[in-house]
């Protein structure tokens, strides 16, 4: 089991690693309204020690450094090498000296007990290959009293944008880990209770999200394109028929995806 838990960590890190460039150029800005969401709810306050599990090119961290001040400080944790690096290129251009990158996962967060006010996990936690561990290493870090905010996607009947990627997903290799990726936490619930079993008061609100594409061809390259590169050219054009099928009638039409969004909070007890 061991062995292959880290097969699937290592093709994650490949993933992320290739996918650095587009999530940037194309994934940052439509997520936007989720990171909001989350951050609204995360009430962070100056002073506050916030880590950000799974910070990608760094939206979050950048945002909460803002809200903590010069005074707090926030710990921006990521798998993947080639996300940290534009990470650190983006905080180099704001300037923001508040803001620490790690290189690490969930299931071990390199940091000691009891650490921050408050654990932010911005559409990450679908990828974690063993959230048990995750729940109860973010109960570690957390203070007493500290909060615990994560956003997740729904399932693919409330999600368009995992109803594409796993349509798309469909046609490649089986990934070495199961039960992660898009639509991994579309039931929250067991979940909620990993968290409630190490001390996490938590709860789950649903929200709808947007963001639009203006043809598929621009939303395939965002959303599967290095997921899919390595497919034969006549399975990947299988998968694209398959995508345009399902959910993009007219290609070179614009369409928006309506993303059931759950919003999850916790606390720490005293």
């Amino acid at each position: 089991m061991a062995d292959k838990s880290e097969a699937g960590f290592a093709w994650q890190v490949g993933v992320w690693d290739r996918m650095a460039e587009i999530y940037q150029q194309e994934i940052d800005r439509r997520f936007a309204p989720v990171i909001q969401k989350l951050l609204d709810r995360a009430m962070l306050r100056p002073g506050e020690a916030v880590l950000d599990l799974g910070t990608g090119t760094a939206s979050v961290a950048i945002m909460a450094a803002s809200m903590v001040g010069p005074t707090g400080r926030i710990m921006a944790l990521d798998i993947s090498p080639e996300m940290l690096a534009k990470a650190r290129a983006r905080i180099g251009v704001s300037s923001l000296s508040n803001v620490e990158l790690a290189e690490g996962r969930a299931e071990a967060i390199p940091a000691s007990s009891g650490s921050f006010d408050a654990v932010l996990a911005s559409l990450s936690l679908m990828y974690v290959i063993d959230r048990a561990a995750a729940a109860r290493e973010i109960a570690r870090a957390l203070r007493p009293g500290g909060r615990f905010v994560a956003t997740a996607w729904a399932g693919p009947e409330n999600a368009d944008i995992v109803l594409f990627q796993q349509t798309a997903g469909s046609f490649a290799p089986t990934p070495p880990v199961q039960g992660v990726g898009p639509g991994a936490l579309a039931d929250p619930e067991p979940f909620l209770a990993q968290l409630a079993a190490v001390g996490l008061r938590a709860s789950c609100e649903t929200d709808i999200t947007s963001f639009q594409f203006s043809n598929f061809a621009d939303a395939w390259t965002a959303l599967a394109g290095v997921t899919t590169a390595t497919l034969e050219p006549s399975i990947q054009d299988q998968a694209k028929a398959a995508v345009t099928d399902r959910m993009w009638p007219r290609p070179l039409s614009p369409r928006e995806f309506r993303n059931a969004t759950h919003i999850i909070t916790a606390k720490k007890l005293e």
